[in-house]
């Protein structure tokens, strides 16, 4: 069934008819009158509809069934190149409720004020594509904060808030998420050359809990992806 992602004033018509890059999309997949189409407003609520001569007609609206039941947030130090992509890719499909980039010590890119509006741009649209594409409910924020400390303050009013270290070594993904119920998680990693010891230190501080993803160093890319598949198994998504 195609879905189609529309401003939730939208979603409020009894009959819809949609315009620009939607109604491309549309003709593209040549969708005939009778067909069932689903349109998202991006917050958690859907219109099932039927495509008719006059637009699409509303049979049902509901809540999404596809959001899990955990809210988790990826905070991730600014990466090279384009691999905050491939984790706003995979992160929407695996069902973060949001990706939140920063700088840290150790960050090589640190994108200037100018560029970085048209990243945010693209990256906005790279998570509603996965969310589309993966059947969300949801479209992720993408958020930048202006510094690590902002990233600490935000993330540790989670239920959860945990900062992986590759030199921790006490304390398990699993331990944390066995010590006591939680609704909403906080997964926060470091750049290519990975966080510094002052800055764990901080971290604990301000309330996370340091935890270890394993003997092996995972790439920049790879822990916070591993670390969200993780809860949300814990969590009984998958």
């Amino acid at each position: 069934m195609a879905r189609f992602f529309v401003e939730p004033e939208v979603l409020r018509q009894d009959v819809i008819q949609l315009g620009g890059e939607n109604a491309q999309h549309m003709k593209v997949l040549r969708l005939k009158n009778g067909e069932e189409v689903l349109l998202c407003d991006g917050q958690g609520r859907e219109a099932l509809c039927v495509l008719t001569e006059n637009g699409l007609v509303v049979k049902e609206r509901r809540e999404s069934a596809s959001e899990a039941a955990v809210r988790v947030s990826v905070y991730l130090s600014f990466p090279k190149a384009d691999k905050l992509e491939h984790v706003i890719q995979k992160a929407t499909e695996l069902g973060a409720a949001e990706i939140v980039t920063f700088p840290s010590a150790r960050c090589v890119s640190r994108p200037d004020e100018k560029s970085l509006q048209k990243k945010l741009e693209r990256w906005q649209k790279i998570a509603q594509s996965a969310a589309e594409q993966s059947g969300r409910g949801i479209i992720p924020d993408i958020l930048v904060l202006p510094s690590f400390g902002e990233a600490l303050k935000r993330g540790a009013q989670a239920d959860k808030a945990l900062l992986f270290y590759e030199n921790e070594q006490a304390t398990t993904l699993k331990m944390a998420l066995s010590s006591g119920s939680y609704q909403t998680v906080s997964l926060l990693t470091g750049p290519e050359g990975g966080l510094e010891e002052a800055e764990v230190h901080e971290a604990r501080e301000a309330g996370f809990q340091i935890c270890t993803l394993g003997k092996r160093i995972l790439r920049c890319e790879t822990a916070p992806l591993c670390a969200l598949s993780a809860v949300m198994y814990d969590a009984g998504e998958f």
